[in-house]
């Protein structure tokens, strides 16, 4: 080995090892390219149904849907990291405008516009990492209007639907794990479109011109007492089949599926990560989600009621009683 060689070789092992620890310490960001705020809608949105609910084919489950579309993206996280700004990854905000580090469930209830069907009716605050092309830093292009649908459901997780109850205001909760190195039960990836793929654990490759879905169930089974846990997961279980909640979580509510939903481009999104990805594996490992819930208790009652325990299905927006959200 020459004199520069050997001069060298310091300087190359140390590039080597800061370019391994790049790949391990997330996406970084064009803040450039971020959108621009959402200013949402600033009042409660009901009208008149202009469609019916319907009976499920086999009669067992009770769903309600709604749309909401891209708030704002920030590294804040109120409920893990609760006042404390910029302590996080890149997350995207649906729901309540003002949702940000500093967000108490007064602050939920009583202020902020919102970008869900329902206005202010529902100023609950939903959110996941950002999902960045690693390529360039560019958050990936969100699906409009209907850029989260939010399912809330019965007939799963072993739950008797006529025991549901109505999800409590200012009930934190956090599935799926930001840590994560593996697949999780809870959180899955797939293709809508002309060239569907089948829910994965991992990204799928999706076609341009397709949407790109991640999808997080979160636990249905509350223990009754508890709006948090300090690691904001051990108030709620997740129900089994057949047995329904354990008796540490004995209130169900209703089983809430958060479906974040991005456009492919034609660059495709072969180079497409979450915020939260700080490892080199496949693209997801480290899904998660987090909600907030600041519904008006009268809407939310009102779907319980004439959806949820009677095992109808409400399909988009639908209240059950001949009026409807938009």
């Amino acid at each position: 080995m020459s004199n520069s060689t050997r001069r060298l070789a310091p300087l190359l092992l140390g590039i080597a090892a800061l370019l391994t620890l790049s790949a391990c310490d997330g996406v970084a960001v064009n803040y450039k390219a971020m959108p621009p705020k959402n200013p949402g809608y600033s009042g409660p949105r009901v009208t008149r149904a202009t469609y019916a609910t319907q009976a499920p084919d086999d009669g067992s489950t009770g769903a309600f849907r709604i749309n909401c579309s891209l708030s704002h993206q920030s590294h804040d996280d109120p409920i893990v990291f609760p006042n404390k700004p910029f302590a996080t990854h890149l997350h995207s905000f649906y729901g309540n405008g003002n949702t940000a580090a500093a967000t108490t469930t007064r602050t939920l209830t009583t202020s902020g516009n919102s970008t869900c069907t329902g206005g202010t009716l529902n100023r609950s605050a939903y959110w996941a990492p950002s999902v960045l092309d690693a390529r360039t830093g560019n958050p990936a292009p969100t699906f409009g209007e209907n850029a989260l649908q939010v399912y809330y459901k019965t007939g799963y997780q072993g739950a008797d639907p006529r025991t549901i109850q109505r999800p409590p205001t200012g009930l934190k909760v956090v599935a799926g794990s930001a840590k994560s190195t593996a697949a999780q039960s809870m959180v899955r990836y797939s293709c809508e479109g002309a060239h569907p793929v089948a829910a994965q654990a991992t990204f799928p490759n999706c076609a341009a011109g397709d949407r790109f879905i991640m999808s997080v169930e979160f636990p249905a089974c509350w223990d009754g007492r508890n709006l948090d846990s300090p690691d904001h997961k051990a108030h709620m279980a997740y129900g089994t089949w057949g047995k329904g909640c354990p008796s540490s979580h004995p209130v169900a509510i209703p089983v809430i599926t958060q479906n974040y939903r991005y456009v492919v481009p034609n660059s495709g999104m072969r180079d497409w990560r979450l915020a939260s990805d700080m490892y080199s594996g496949p693209a997801g490992y480290s899904g998660h989600a987090d909600l907030w819930v600041a519904w008006d208790t009268n809407t939310m009652d009102r779907v319980v009621r004439n959806c949820l325990r009677t095992s109808m299905d409400c399909r988009m927006n639908l209240l059950g009683d001949g009026e409807m959200l938009y």
